[in-house]
């Protein structure tokens, strides 16, 4: 049979209802997001939009411009949000919101003209009313306002940029529209959860500067065969994907191996070794707030790499190795006053001597994540929370990767403290 071709099985039974949303996370819980469609092509990405945050445990409430509702279909969005659609004005003030107040207003998509009357307060619309209200709880501090600009390339004007700056400078969003064919485009919807998430953080990590280095750190063998060692990075891209939507400024350094994470999230891959060493030293000299050191780090490189390729057919090649530079010690040597979370990996030990031998490292780290191969199953692991004052056994890579970012939290009102005794 042919992959292209039915078999005329029925469909795996599932719990799910027609209306439910496989969850993705609960960073959006108990939030109430009012998700308003202006009339631009991109309109009919709404209903993705409002399942998105509904993934992330969200409710969602569309409101719809006449025009908006050219492109996307009431009974859509009313699917999509599992409520009516706002798309006029009724004696209940429904953009003004009393009864039950909005978390956060995302306009996407966010046309030239909408962007416009938003700035100079024409409320002709049920989004552009809606708005006025939304400006208004934003100065008072009560919501958040994000803005996501859509249009023809052509559009992108002095006018455009004006209004845009003018919002901006209020306190409202402004998300990156994806760049594409000539045109300012809509972000794919993970990446305005996260915009919405990181808008809405209250977390003391906002803005600050955090390196998550992750995967393998291959070394070349000759131009065209390397040694790599199975580490893929899955545990580091999910320690920066929280970092991300609680508000830090946080960059995943991944290096070169077999997979790539999904959240759009700030990433940089790095082909070699000595690339990536020479990456994070940079990254640790312009100043780190924090870094999460989880790559699997090569500890041996061939003496000489050959140029070119080694011809095949040998009986035998021998490789002379030595060790390679440790990596973290540069990096904390780069900039002592940065935040360390190290990694520490055995296989054969007990979890007494994990214990140990991750203690040694707490002289310049304040937190080591400590790991068996014994206890790493597929995809998913357990690991010890190794710090001065105790040990923390957890579950699963979400898990792990909650807990560093807890850490870090901490680290923070330690500072604050100590500021304030000073």
């Amino acid at each position: 049979m042919s992959l292209y071709d039915w078999d005329f099985r029925a469909p795996t039974p599932s719990t799910m209802g027609d209306h439910d949303v496989p969850r993705a996370s609960d960073r959006l819980e108990g939030r109430r997001i009012a998700l308003l469609v202006t009339g631009g092509i991109a309109a009919m990405k709404a209903p993705e939009i409002a399942r998105g945050l509904r993934r992330h445990g969200a409710s969602v409430t569309a409101f719809a411009s006449e025009d908006a509702l050219r492109y996307v279909a009431r009974d859509a969005l009313e699917w999509a949000t599992l409520g009516p659609v706002v798309s006029a004005l009724t004696w209940k003030a429904e953009h003004l919101s009393d009864g039950a107040p909005f978390d956060a207003y995302l306009v996407a998509p966010a046309t030239h003209s909408t962007i416009a009357k938003i700035a100079h307060g024409i409320g002709d619309t049920v989004v552009t009313s809606t708005m006025i209200s939304a400006l208004g709880r934003m100065e008072q501090g009560r919501c958040q306002v994000l803005i996501a600009p859509t249009m023809h390339g052509t559009m992108h004007n002095s006018q455009l940029v004006d209004n845009a700056q003018r919002l901006a400078a209020q306190g409202v969003k402004m998300i990156a529209p994806r760049d594409a064919y000539g045109k300012h485009n809509l972000p794919d919807t993970e990446t305005l959860c996260i915009a919405v998430g990181r808008a809405l953080s209250t977390s003391p990590l906002r803005r600050r500067k955090i390196m998550v280095t992750a995967g393998p750190t291959p070394v070349p063998i000759d131009g065209v065969r390397r040694i790599v060692n199975r580490f893929r990075g899955r545990l580091g891209a999910q320690v920066a994907e929280e970092l991300i939507w609680r508000g830090a400024d946080a960059e995943l350094i991944l290096g070169d191996g077999a997979w790539r994470p999904n959240a759009p999230i700030p990433m940089t891959i790095t082909r070699t070794y000595d690339e990536y060493r020479d990456m994070v030293v940079a990254r640790c000299k312009a100043g780190m707030w924090a870094g999460v050191f989880s790559a699997g780090v090569a500890d041996y490189r061939p003496k000489v790499a050959v140029q070119g390729k080694i011809a095949s057919g040998q009986a035998t090649y021998m490789l002379e190795m030595e060790p390679t530079e440790k990596v973290i010690d540069m990096a904390m040597a780069a900039d002592p006053r940065m935040h360390t979370v190290a990694f520490k990996y055995l296989e054969g030990v007990s979890e007494e001597e994990l214990i140990r031998v991750a203690g040694q490292r707490l002289d310049r780290a304040g937190l080591v994540v400590a790991t068996r191969g014994e206890d790493t199953r597929g995809t998913d692991q357990r690991a010890l929370m190794v710090r001065a004052d105790g040990v923390t056994p957890i579950e699963n890579k979400r898990a792990i990767a909650n807990a560093i970012a807890d850490h870090l939290e901490g680290l923070t009102g330690n500072v604050a403290m100590m500021k304030a005794a000073e």
